[in-house]
């Protein structure tokens, strides 16, 4: 196990320690606990690709960690009331979809597609959403509906270069 392994597994770590810190009603450290996730699938990511230690286990425990992260962040604002039911339900349904697919490609030994720049400004949004959310920011609502739309259109774009990819 590498230096990046180790750093994405730690990330998974973060899931109930976020739940714990959140629901304490100390948002602002939650959001903090969040932040350092994000940091740690940057470095992760970047001494992966640096050293080239890029590893299969890595690719698939990657986008999990986060796609965790994200879910277990909008399940947490879905129960104290900070978002809609709708717009939890569409980003658990793109998210619960992209793990799934995911898990399905890896098992069946098909090729899947590393993250791209509409990946990473996906997440960056969320970041921001989840900022504006916590902060009870105004226009926070409208923004995150954006950010769920560009998510949408991130994961077809995903989809059809995996398609590509595999059946082409």
């Amino acid at each position: 196990m590498n230096l990046p392994n180790i750093l994405t597994m730690t990330r998974f770590l973060f899931i109930p320690l976020f739940i714990v810190v959140f629901f304490k009603g100390y948002e602002l450290q939650a959001y903090g606990i969040l932040l350092i996730a994000g940091i740690t699938d940057v470095v992760d990511g970047y001494l992966a690709r640096k050293n080239n230690q890029v590893t299969d286990l890595g690719s698939m425990l990657d986008p999990l960690a986060d796609k965790l992260m994200m879910l277990t962040v909008i399940i947490s604002l879905l129960i104290a009331d900070k978002i809609s039911l709708l717009l939890a339900a569409l980003i658990f349904f793109r998210d619960g979809a992209m793990i799934i697919g995911s898990l399905v490609f890896h098992f069946r030994g098909k090729k899947t597609v590393p993250a791209n720049a509409f990946g990473k400004i996906t997440t960056v949004l969320f970041y921001m959403a989840v900022l504006l959310i916590i902060f009870e920011l105004p226009y926070h609502k409208e923004f995150l509906w954006f950010v769920v739309v560009f998510a949408f259109l991130t994961s077809f774009n995903y989809v059809r270069e995996v398609i590509k990819l595999n059946f082409r």
